[in-house]
């Protein structure tokens, strides 16, 4: 009878851990063809995860069994963690394979930039940069990374340009062939479309912990599907709104606000629940409003990561699509478990239900406010 409400009290788990530990994104791999034969390429990683060898398959460096070594490393100072990297250095550069035609370019290691992120409860992103030389007549580049390492987003680009194709890699994939001596060919657009759905979904499930706890406030308020579906789709339409523009450089609002005030809006939504107890026209308007500000935390996994000049607009609208499809699997995944539990026409449905899931839901918001907030002035 109680099994959505001990689901619950699962989330609360999983979702306080990652606020004091660190995220571990995705690399994201930026080469350049110099004119003249030179190529470089800069690499952006949570260094400290790839040192402590906490394996892609943890988005949280306390749920690895290299977390103690992974705080150690993340304690040191920015002249320390470089220390260290250069004795990982060989390492590392053995897991980044550049193919030039069908041979393996050397790379050297060019130099680092490590963040001042001095809040040790936030990961820092650093930037190793490599170099290696272009052999003459040189037709195609393909990359590849390590699968220990985990997913990257690889971008080439030719000179200063903007990146001309950026793909997404998991698995230790080989990317397609960038052409270097001609002009180079654009993705498909059913490519992009996949692709960047994709990136969409799995920015939801399994890592928009926030944007899926938001979800399931919406959720347990009420289980008719029509209001529901107009919730979501407010937060969708706002969400996109405000992504595009983001994306198009029309608006910018840094994430040390968006994160706190995103926060805020999972406490708000959870204590609606509780004082409310029923869906009203101006909780379409709050969730609107809401959609607007987590749109700007969806801009910054598109920023990191691109989107090809060709094909931008499909890149856009497919993540959007993406993100959509993630909400809804949360949606179902929800409505399976409370159907099959028998909570769904339970008479007090709310008070095993709704209030004390809204309850555990606003904690999380209201403790995410303020560890991020802390971090914001700290």
């Amino acid at each position: 009878m109680f099994s959505l409400l001990r689901l619950f009290v699962v989330l609360i788990a999983i979702y306080i851990s990652p606020i004091v530990a660190h995220e571990v994104r995705p690399a994201v791999a930026d080469i350049q063809f110099i004119p003249g034969g030179e190529v470089h390429l800069s690499m952006e990683v949570n260094l400290e995860a790839l040192i402590a060898g906490i394996e892609p398959r943890y988005t949280n460096t306390n749920e690895a069994p290299e977390a103690e070594k992974y705080d150690g490393l993340r304690a040191l100072d920015r002249t320390q963690l470089a220390l260290e990297y250069t004795k990982f250095m060989p390492q590392y550069i053995s897991g980044l394979k550049l193919l030039i035609d069908d041979s393996v370019l050397v790379l050297k290691g060019a130099g680092i930039n490590i963040s001042g992120q001095s809040d040790l409860r936030l990961s820092r992103i650093s930037q190793l940069h490599f170099s290696g030389l272009l052999p003459h007549g040189s037709q195609a580049a393909r990359f590849s990374y390590a699968v220990e390492y985990g997913n990257v987003a690889v971008k080439f680009r030719k000179g200063e340009t903007q990146a001309d194709t950026v793909h997404w890699l998991t698995e230790g994939a080989l990317s397609p062939p960038f052409l270097l001596d001609q002009e180079v060919l654009p993705r498909s657009r059913l490519d992009t479309a996949r692709i960047y759905t994709a990136l969409g979904f799995v920015h939801i499930i399994p890592k928009g912990l926030d944007h899926i706890l938001f979800v399931l406030g919406l959720f347990l308020l009420s289980l008719r599907i029509g209001p529901l579906l107009a919730q979501v789709t407010a937060f969708t339409l706002a969400h996109s709104i405000t992504l595009g523009l983001s994306i198009y450089g029309v608006i910018s609002l840094s994430p040390l606000w968006v994160e706190p005030l995103i926060a805020l809006s999972i406490a708000y939504v959870g204590i609606e629940n509780i004082v409310r107890g029923r869906n009203s026209a101006s909780r379409l308007v709050v969730i609107f409003l809401f959609g607007l500000l987590h749109g700007l935390g969806f801009s910054t996994v598109l920023t990191e990561i691109g989107l090809p000049r060709s094909e931008f607009l499909t890149a856009l609208l497919t993540f959007n699509v993406g993100v959509e499809l993630g909400q809804l699997a949360v949606i179902l995944i929800a409505l399976s478990l409370v159907y099959m539990s028998g909570l769904a026409h339970h008479p007090r449905y709310r008070q095993w239900v709704i209030i004390p899931g809204s309850a555990l839901i606003s904690a999380v918001g209201l403790y995410w406010f303020v560890e991020r907030a802390i971090g914001l002035t700290g």
